[in-house]
C-alpha cells in the first residue's frame, strides 16, 4: 500500500499532475459553452428561414403556370422576399418558348443562380425515383457560405411537377456578431486561465515530464536510425519498467535491422552477380539470334515455315532478356550507391527530339516546346527517363502521346517536362504503384512485354539529378507524367545526392 502512494511513484505524480489540469482544464467549458451557442444561434435562425422559404414556394411559386413568363417569375420572386424572414429568392424556370429565364428579388447586391455553389445546384436538380420511403422526387437542401467576406444561408428547391426552381440566400451576418462578441468574451476568461495552468504545467514539469523527455529523445534517436541508443535505467517506478522495456527492444531492433542489412546485401550483391554472369552467355545467344533474325528478313525464304515460329519467339524472348539483364545491372548500380551522373549543358527540347528520332516515334509523338531552355543534366540519364515515359505512353496509353517542355513557375530554377497519352487513364488503385520494380496492374495478366523495370529506372535517374518523377491521369483524359530536373547542379554534389539517393 506505501509502495503505491510514496511520492516517488508515477502513478501518485500522474495523478497529482492530472488533478491540477482537471482544476484548469475548467475554462475549456468557455469554448464548449461557445460551440454550443453557435449551433442553437445559428440552428434556430436556420430552421426559421427554410421553414419560411418552403412554405413560400410551395404558395407562391407552386401557384405559378406550367412556363411562367419572365415578369411572372420576377413579380413572384419580390413577393418572396417579403417574407417575415426577408431574405433574397431567384427562381429559374423555363418559359414556352423552352427559354431558360430568372427571376430575382433584386436584394443583396444582385443574388444570382452563379452565387449558388454548384454542389447545391446539383442536389437540388436531381431528380430522385419515387418510393415508400421516398415520396418526393425534389426536396429541399440548404448549406452555409461565405460571400464576399460575409456569411449566408443558401438553400434550394424544385416545385414538384414541372414547376420552377427556387434559391434563398439569408445573410447571417447579425448572428455571426453577436457570435464574435460571445467568443471575445470567453477568450478573455480563457487566456487568463491558461496562464494559471502554464504556471502550474511548468512547476510540474521538472518532477514529471522531465524522465518521459528523455525516453522521447531516446526515440527519436532510434528514430533516426542511431540503433545504439539506451536509456538509463534508475528507480523502481514504472518509468523505470518502461526504460528496461525499451532497452530490451532497441537491443533486439538492432540485432534484427544488422540481420536484415546483412541479408538485403547478399541478396544484392546474388543479383548484380548473376546479371553479370548472365552477360556472358546472354552475348553468344544474341549473336546467334541476330544471325537468325537476318535469315528471317532475307527476300529468299530460305528459312523452313514450319520453325520460323518459334526463331521469331526465341529472337523476341532473347531480345526481352537482354532487356531485362541490362536493367538489373542497371538496379544494382542504383542500390549500390555507384550510379555516377556526366553533366554537360545540353538543349533539352533537342535531346527529346533525338530519342523520338533514334527510336522511330516521330508520327505517334507531338512536342509541344520550343528550343532556347537549356539545363545542365546527363544527357544519356535523360535520354533513358524520356525513353521510359514515352514508351510507356505509346503502349499503355493512347498516341498520339503530347511532350509539354516548360520552365518552372517560380523562378526558372527547373525545367518541367510533361508526357501525357490519350488512353484510359491509370486506374486509382494502380497510381501509387506505377514506380514500384516489377508491379503488374493486373494478377490475371503477370507477363508483360516489358521488363516491369523501365519506370523505377526513369525515377532513380530523375533522383539522381534531383528530380522527381510524378504520375496522374489528366482532366482531359488519359495518363500524365510530369518530370521536374533542376536547370542548374553542382557536379561535386552529384556523386553524394547520387549515394543518398540510392
Amino acid at each position: 500500500m506505501w509502495s503505491r502512494l510514496r511520492f516517488t511513484s508515477l502513478r501518485l505524480r500522474l495523478v497529482v499532475v492530472f488533478a491540477l489540469v482537471a482544476l484548469t482544464a475548467a475554462v475549456s467549458a468557455s469554448g464548449i459553452a461557445y460551440w454550443l451557442n453557435r449551433e442553437a444561434v445559428l440552428t434556430r435562425t436556420q430552421d426559421a428561414v427554410l421553414r419560411d422559404f418552403e412554405q413560400e414556394m410551395q404558395n407562391r411559386a407552386g401557384a405559378l403556370p406550367p412556363n411562367p413568363s419572365q415578369d411572372e417569375l420576377q413579380h413572384t420572386a419580390g413577393q418572396m422576399a417579403n417574407s417575415s424572414q426577408r431574405f433574397s429568392v431567384v427562381l429559374v424556370a423555363e418559359d414556352r418558348s423552352g427559354t431558360t429565364v430568372y427571376g430575382n428579388s433584386g436584394a443583396l447586391n444582385g443574388f444570382t443562380v452563379q452565387d449558388v455553389p454548384e454542389s447545391l445546384r446539383a442536389a437540388v436538380n436531381r431528380k430522385q425515383p419515387v418510393s415508400s420511403a421516398n415520396k418526393y422526387a425534389y426536396h429541399l437542401y440548404w448549406q452555409r457560405v461565405v460571400l464576399h467576406g460575409t456569411p449566408y444561408l443558401v438553400a434550394g428547391t424544385k416545385v414538384i411537377d414541372g414547376g420552377p426552381t427556387g434559391y434563398m440566400v439569408k445573410s447571417l451576418e447579425p448572428e455571426a456578431k453577436d457570435l464574435n462578441s460571445l467568443a471575445w468574451s470567453l477568450g478573455i476568461a480563457t487566456g487568463l486561465a491558461l496562464i494559471g495552468s502554464a504556471l502550474l504545467a511548468q512547476a510540474a514539469a521538472s518532477t514529471v515530464l522531465k524522465p518521459v523527455q528523455r525516453l522521447g529523445v531516446a526515440a527519436r534517436r532510434l528514430g533516426e536510425g542511431r540503433l545504439d541508443t539506451r536509456l538509463r535505467v534508475s528507480g523502481t517506478d514504472e518509468l523505470a519498467d518502461l526504460s528496461r522495456t525499451f532497452n530490451n527492444a532497441a537491443e533486439a531492433l538492432e540485432k534484427r535491422v544488422a540481420d536484415m542489412a546483412a541479408r538485403d546485401d547478399a541478396s544484392r550483391r546474388f543479383v548484380a552477380d548473376m546479371s553479370h554472369e548472365l552477360r556472358t552467355p546472354l552475348t553468344a545467344i544474341t549473336a546467334v539470334t541476330e544471325v537468325l533474325e537476318e535469315e528471317l528478313e532475307m527476300e529468299s525464304g530460305s528459312m523452313d515455315p514450319m520453325i520460323e515460329p518459334a526463331v521469331r519467339l526465341v529472337v523476341s524472348e532473347t531480345r526481352r532478356l537482354n532487356d531485362l539483364v541490362e536493367n538489373l545491372m542497371e538496379v544494382t548500380r542504383f542500390d549500390a550507391g555507384t550510379a555516377r551522373l556526366v553533366l554537360d549543358d545540353v538543349d533539352v527540347v533537342d535531346q527529346i527530339t533525338a530519342c523520338i528520332d533514334a527510336r522511330a516515334w516521330l508520327d505517334a509523338v507531338e512536342l509541344d516546346a520550343e528550343r532556347g531552355i537549356h539545363a545542365r543534366l546527363d544527357p544519356r540519364r535523360l535520354d533513358v527517363i524520356m525513353a521510359n515515359l514515352i514508351g510507356n505512353a505509346l503502349k499503355h496509353g493512347g498516341s498520339p502521346v503530347r511532350i509539354a517542355v516548360r520552365e518552372s513557375d517560380e523562378d526558372g530554377a527547373k525545367v518541367v517536362i510533361e508526357v501525357r497519352d490519350h488512353g484510359p487513364g491509370i486506374p486509382e488503385d494502380v497510381l501509387p504503384h506505377v514506380f514500384d520494380r516489377f508491379y503488374k496492374a493486373s494478377a490475371s495478366r503477370p507477363r508483360s512485354e516489358g521488363s516491369g523495370l523501365g519506370l523505377s529506372i526513369a525515377l532513380e535517374n530523375a533522383h539522381i539529378h534531383g528530380g522527381d518523377i510524378t504520375a496522374a491521369n489528366s482532366p482531359e483524359g488519359g495518363a500524365l507524367f510530369t518530370l521536374w530536373l533542376p536547370r542548374d547542379m553542382d557536379e561535386a554534389d552529384e556523386g553524394e545526392k547520387a549515394e543518398g539517393d540510392a
